[in-house]
């Protein structure tokens, strides 16, 4: 019975520490923003749009597919994500929003809500957790050491 209440100790604290890093302080970002989100993986493509917005004291972050069925909805309120209605809870996106945050830091905000980030040139990176690589302030891909990999683009713009 101690073995069991062990492992499932440090199976809690694998998670907590698998929890995507989320800035000092919220970056001024310039909301509300609409992204196309294209998602590859083993070959497979997943187009998404998201409305990232405020609300109150956090940010909103509202994914849908491309028919607008919602996907993933969540709050970022003093530091911390909350559900945001009925949806199931979704690991994948809660570690794509971070990780979108973390791109959208305007450059002059980075040290400060990311000591451990590393920027040169169009290049950004949060070492063995994400990769940045910028075509445009708003247009760039996102990679993930394992995948999946995505490319962000201002809705409404061609992505080709």
């Amino acid at each position: 019975m101690l073995r069991v209440l062990l492992l499932a100790c440090v199976l809690l604290l694998g998670a907590c520490a698998s929890q995507a890093p989320l800035p000092a302080s919220n970056p001024s970002l310039p909301l509300p923003m609409q992204l196309h989100i294209e998602r590859h993986l083993a070959g497979q493509q997943q187009d998404w749009l998201l409305v990232i917005q405020r609300e109150g004291p956090g940010i909103r972050w509202s994914m849908m597919d491309p028919l607008g069925i919602p996907q993933a909805r969540q709050q970022l309120i003093d530091g911390h994500w909350q559900a945001d209605g009925l949806l199931p809870p979704n690991p994948e996106a809660r570690e794509l929003f971070a990780a979108l945050l973390f791109a959208l830091t305007p450059a002059g905000e980075l040290s400060r809500n990311y000591p451990d980030a590393q920027q040169q040139g169009g290049q950004r990176s949060l070492p063995a957790r994400w990769d940045i690589r910028y075509t445009q302030p708003l247009s760039f891909e996102l990679n993930l050491p394992q995948g999946p990999h995505y490319r962000v683009t201002p809705l409404g713009e061609p992505t080709s």
